[in-house]
């Protein structure tokens, strides 16, 4: 008998991009980081790729990829996202299904997915089909082929759902055990009733579909993977592999295998450094537990199924009720807000699925006069989704369309199909899995629909929102100042929605603080100048001009005109307009010119009001990245006065303030402030530097450990790994330079007193590279005599030392780690 172990992560998040920039927007929530696609990112899809293995005393051993050695799955829009924004941990991804099917007889660890994480079996039959062509054809343009499983959203599943993967050539998929409901011996024996969870986990079985077609189902072992997920199994790395190898059953004479499969955030995102435990549970099963690990893939062709099985229709692994958490108040809730309901559900899928019945036939009879299969075309749409380059885009349209389309019709072709991805996007599972509809994820959902609402409402000549939002007012809200579904569409789905005004007033205003080329790219839209005068006088700027905006996902194209006015601070005003007479903007920018340059900008404004019929932009119009930048640069000078003013109070009463700690006095409350303030700011400074000033940072240091001040640690921690990253990777391309390697050393040794901890990540996974790549060769050539290779050998041991490294054991290294 022999004994495998699978792992299998389930790595997703629910697509965060604002569906009119096609990009995540900043996320204080997620602070220090941008969003929290970057900040998961950072706890827990790095740290897999790269988990460090231990020594006895705490020091890195080694660092290895658990992706290599693991089942797991990510799901579609996040690896978009993380394609653009973490290429390195998205290339360690694809290596690392390279890597597994060496090691895993051909076999590959990742698995596809549905591709925006709906609930399938809630889904019609087309949008199935989409979902899981979508998913495919993801998963094959990033892995290089086929995917052998797939991970149902959810695990949600009923017949209908698994006949579609059959159809697509999925073997396999991943079920929970409490969606078994009988199984028998393949093609003989009675049926056994393996309801509550009690099927025997330790083989995969065959489910038989009506179609004559079937596919392999595996059921995790749903105790451990319970305590993985909510009963700190990964606090402990040795435990959690004990845990996995004392599931084996010896009296099963068979070989067989014990699997689990859980949220990858788990592993450094919810549990922090459960990287690191699997790291070292994956290393102690392969060592010394007497089992092997293995991939659903592998197992599967090595031992097919030999028993049939039945399961619940439908049925999900995070809702008893089947799949009633995504379409009514089951009473399935992420609980603490008791008194809480969530009746809004019903009322929120059913204006979806009335906006999706109102929309497809449309389409459909719409598109006709375009595509030559609509719906053929929206599963191949896929293709234009991962490449909209104009040579990718030209080969859809010439395997898909009725005739040589123009470019006005290829146009309306696209806001066709931009509008059902929008109906597919708005079906994302966790619109309904959370406690309340004004949450951030259920206005996400909504957003989604306004946008396919929008690009209806301009295609097919009806005005579908009125009757949305009368369903979606059924919808209440837990929260009385968001009352129902339609205030929270207008609250929060309205301000989001674009026009091409809105495009316009960003780039106008923006424009002000951010010299633009002159053709520019700004999210989902690019903006071409074709005129543009600027003026400034002290601190007024005036700028008018002519751009033409093209929307990136369907060509559209629209010829603005703008003016915009800064008075200094907060002061701005914007007008923009659809431009059909030149000679307005002629008119426009002659007035404006001479009245700025008279100073008499309250005409200025009078004209802009007159030219742009009243209609005015301002600050809060930036979409929320630039409107933080743009506020940055405006409170520059503020922050400066506020810093120099407390900097003067701190000089003249630091005295004072450190005596009063000294006797343990209670607080100065406003020196203190004071003190933080300066401190703080100053820290941050140095960190924020080309090069930072060690003496000056342990000095800043000493005199708030002196005062007993307060320091921001998340920010502070935040700008020292940022400064360490960089100099990090200079180092990586610049092995030869001593300078940046003691620098670096000095760093790094400053870093221990600092009372807060730093993330140093990337800096240990760079030392690491080195310890292979560089540090063998340095070590012969000091030997050799060569004295500045010494001095870098012994300042390169010393480095590791301070970034968590045994120097003992790289000494000992001779070619790798």
């Amino acid at each position: 008998m022999e004994k495998f172990v699978c792992i299998h992560g389930h790595f997703y998040q629910p697509p965060r991009e604002n569906p009119w920039l096609e990009a995540v927007e900043l996320q204080d929530s997620a602070s220090p980081y941008h969003d929290w696609n970057e900040r998961i990112t950072a706890e827990c899809y790095a740290p897999n790729a790269h988990a460090r293995f231990l020594d006895g005393q705490g020091r890195i051993e080694r660092i290895v990829c658990n992706y290599a050695r693991i089942s797991f799955n990510f799901g579609p829009t996040l690896l978009s996202w993380m394609k653009e924004k973490a290429p390195d941990i998205y290339q360690s991804i694809l290596d690392a299904d390279h890597e597994s099917q060496a090691r895993f007889s051909g076999h590959g660890s990742a698995l596809a997915q549905g591709y925006n994480h709906i609930i399938l079996p809630l889904a019609n039959e087309r949008d199935k089909r989409t979902q899981v062509i979508w998913g495919i054809r993801d998963f094959e343009s990033r892995f290089g082929r086929q995917p052998e499983g797939m991970w149902l959203p959810e695990t949600a599943a009923d017949m209908a759902t698994l006949e579609v993967l059959a159809e697509q050539g999925v073997k396999f998929t991943i079920l929970s055990p409490f969606q078994a409901s009988r199984v028998r011996l393949l093609e003989a024996g009675d049926w056994r009733d393996v309801n509550g969870g009690r099927i025997d986990p330790s083989m995969p079985y065959l489910v038989k579909l009506p179609s004559g077609k079937f596919i392999s189902v595996f059921f995790y072992d749903a105790p451990i993977a319970r305590a993985l997920a909510f009963d700190q199994l990964l606090k402990n790395g040795e435990q959690f592999a004990y845990q996995l190898t004392a599931a084996f059953d010896n009296g099963r004479n068979r070989d067989q295998l014990v699997h689990v499969a859980t949220d990858g955030e788990s592993y450094g995102h919810h549990f922090r450094y459960g990287d690191m435990a699997l790291a070292y549970a994956l290393h102690s099963i392969e060592t010394t537990q007497g089992a092997k690990l293995t991939i659903y893939g592998e197992y599967l062709e090595k031992h097919p199924a030999t028993h049939e099985v039945e399961i619940h229709q439908p049925s999900a692994w995070s809702c008893p009720h089947g799949v009633d958490r995504w379409k009514r108040d089951c009473g399935c809730n992420s609980g603490g807000h008791p008194g809480w309901n969530q009746q809004w559900r019903e009322p929120l899928r059913q204006a979806l699925d009335w906006l999706r019945d109102q929309l497809a036939p449309r389409y459909e009879d719409a598109a006709k006069q375009y595509l030559k299969d609509p719906w053929m075309a929206r599963d191949d749409y896929i293709s234009v989704i991962l490449d909209r380059s104009p040579e990718n885009l030209a080969k859809f349209l010439a395997e898909h369309s009725t005739r040589d389309l123009g470019e006005a019709d290829q146009i309306k072709a696209l806001r066709l199909l931009e509008m059902q991805r929008h109906t597919q996007l708005m079906y994302t599972s966790c619109g309904w899995f959370f406690d309340e509809i004004s949450g951030p994820e259920s206005v996400q959902v909504i957003q989604y629909a306004a946008r396919a609402i929008q690009l209806a409402n301009g295609l097919l000549d009806e005005n579908f929102q009125p009757r949305f939002l009368e369903i979606l007012s059924k919808a209440k809200s837990n929260l009385r100042e968001n009352r129902d579904g339609r205030e929270i569409y207008n609250k929060f789905v309205t301000p989001a929605i674009m026009s091409r005004e809105m495009a316009g007033a960003h780039y106008a205003i923006s424009s002000l603080f951010e010299s633009y080329p002159e053709e520019a790219t700004i999210f989902s839209f690019s903006v071409k100048q074709e005129d543009r005068q600027a003026l400034s006088a002290g601190h007024a700027r005036l700028a008018v001009g002519r751009i033409k905006v093209t929307f990136r996902t369907t060509l559209n194209s629209e010829v603005l005109t703008y003016g915009v006015i800064h008075l200094g601070d907060h002061n701005l005003t914007c007008g923009v307009k659809h431009d059909g007479d030149p000679e307005a903007y002629a008119a426009l920018a002659h007035e404006t010119r001479e009245a700025f340059e008279r100073a008499d900008f309250a005409e200025v404004i009078r004209l802009m009001d007159r030219h742009f019929d009243g209609t005015h932009y301002s600050l809060k119009n930036l979409f929320r990245d630039e409107q933080r930048r743009v506020l940055e640069q405006i409170l520059a000078a503020t922050r400066e006065d506020i810093h120099n003013t407390y900097r003067l109070i701190t000089d003249r009463h630091a005295p004072l303030l450190r005596f009063l700690a000294d006797l343990h006095a209670p607080p100065f409350k406003s020196l203190r402030l004071a003190a933080e303030v300066v401190l703080n700011s100053e820290l941050r400074r140095q960190f924020e530097s080309d090069a930072v000033d060690i003496e000056r940072a342990r000095g800043l240091l000493a005199e708030s450990a002196a005062v007993k001040a307060e320091l921001d640690n998340n920010v502070l921690g935040y700008a020292v790994k940022r400064y360490l990253d960089g100099f990090s990777n200079r180092f990586l391309a610049e092995p030869d330079n001593l300078d940046l390697l003691q620098h670096l050393a000095n760093v790094a040794d400053l870093i221990h007193s600092l009372p807060f901890e730093v993330n140093l990540w990337l800096p240990q996974n760079n030392y690491f590279a080195m310890v292979t790549m560089i540090l063998p060769d340095k070590r012969r050539r000091a030997a050799a005599g060569d004295g500045d290779a010494k001095t870098w050998v012994e300042t390169f041991l010393a480095l590791g030392e301070q970034l968590g490294f045994s120097a003992d054991r790289l000494a000992n290294k001779k070619n790798r780690p």
